[in-house]
């Protein structure tokens, strides 16, 4: 279980799948179990009715975004985003690694049926950025490892609000109650398994509460689909009410599952996209927006965005700013985009299933130069950190992140 909690390791078994999942679609195979694929499971008597495509984007995701959820409380109770000045930095390049990549993609789509697709190069896979940067940055100090953390954090969640925001139509809001009160009571339950909770220090059983949360958590997601919004924002709502010490315990259980399981599912069934047999020059704009935006846009966006903020920092005295090379080693590693890229690529050609495959293949094109740029970055940057720390006597440890 240990080995799927290494981000290394993460980030292999992402690559993989969606590999095998690309390279399936395109043989002898590949249309049975693209057809498999688009099956229906049914629960009529829940009103349930989803492919089982979408029993994994709508409902196994919920569980990384509950992770991603636990991930993003911690770190703004008791982590780098506790307070304004720790969170204004990354937050600002954040916020250009959003909005850069986005006006990329508009120019390339701009007057066509496929603008709306704009948030999709806007995400950043933190599962991949960091197995890259644990991968190939040995040497790399940990306060850019924890840069890049906090800003894929807050990057997550643009997406989840671009996801609930944008993404979302004619919402019920009956379900959308019945979905708050189920919530309001996962937190409210969770909060009896804390250390020193009355229920925990009488040495009750676990089990009960921990059957209690799990029902609660389904029956939210249930509704939050019910309602029109994405079933994936049931996990980020129960991430971030959950008490945080449970729900760190939770989150570091649940880890292996996610890692191994779920999204290497996900990336497998994303990827299952025949490559389109057509020239370059009749791809639909929307490829060529992606495939620029993730590994140039993201990189440029947060780059500028962050040296701007490195200004602000140094005048208001708001933590230290890292070097200009250190900001394009996290706005290369920003730019793969992966997993949250794939589900709004999803939602955002739902209904143009082939500007979907293309888009697709536009992510996993993007996010593989990025990964290709950002090796070769965060190596080199890793490299002139050990000469440094050779020539200053430092070890392999203290400062270094490993």
């Amino acid at each position: 279980m240990n080995l799927l909690r290494s981000e290394r390791w993460a980030a292999g078994l992402l690559l993989a799948a969606a590999a095998l999942g690309l390279v399936i679609a395109n043989t002898a195979i590949g249309p049975s179990l693209l057809a498999a694929q688009s099956a229906h499971l049914e629960l009529p008597w829940l009103g349930l009715d989803l492919s089982v495509g979408h029993w994994i984007s709508d409902g196994l995701l919920a569980i990384f975004f509950f992770i991603v959820a636990v991930e993003l409380k911690r770190e703004l109770v008791i982590g780098e985003l506790n307070s304004l000045s720790k969170a204004l930095l990354p937050a600002i390049a954040a916020v250009g690694g959003v909005i850069v990549p986005a006006l990329v993609y508009v120019a390339f789509t701009a007057g066509t049926a496929t603008v709306d697709g704009w948030p999709i190069p806007t995400a950043t896979d933190i599962a991949f950025a960091l197995g890259v940067l644990a991968v190939f940055g040995r040497w790399i100090p940990t306060r850019v490892r924890v840069f890049l953390l906090a800003l894929a954090v807050l990057d997550d969640l643009i997406a989840i609000l671009i996801i609930a925001f944008f993404f979302t139509s004619d919402a019920d809001l009956a379900a959308l109650g019945f979905a708050g009160i189920a919530i309001a009571l996962f937190g409210a339950v969770s909060r009896l398994m804390k250390p020193r909770s009355p229920y925990i220090l009488a040495r009750r059983p676990q089990w009960p509460i921990m059957l209690l949360l799990t029902v609660l958590g389904v029956v939210a997601w249930y509704f939050v689909y019910r309602s029109g919004v994405h079933a994936t924002i049931a996990g980020v709502a129960l991430g971030l009410v959950m008490s945080r010490r449970p729900g760190g315990r939770a989150a570091h259980a649940l880890e292996p599952w996610s890692n191994g399981i779920v999204l290497p599912l996900f990336a497998l069934s994303a990827a299952m996209v025949p490559v389109p047999q057509v020239q370059p020059s009749q791809l639909d704009p929307a490829f060529w927006g992606i495939l620029v935006a993730l590994p140039v846009g993201k990189l440029v966006g947060i780059a500028l965005a962050g040296g701007l903020g490195g200004l602000v920092a140094r005048r208001r005295d708001t933590g230290t700013p890292l070097t200009l090379a250190d900001l394009l080693v996290v706005g290369a590693l920003g730019g793969v985009g992966f997993t949250v890229s794939l589900l709004m690529n999803e939602l955002a050609f739902e209904g143009l299933p082939e500007v979907a495959d293309e888009g697709t293949l536009a992510v996993l094109l993007g996010s593989g130069i990025a990964i290709v740029v950002s090796a070769i970055a965060v190596s080199l940057r890793s490299a002139r950190y050990r000469r440094q720390g050779a020539r200053s006597g430092v070890g392999g440890g203290g400062t270094f992140a490993h």
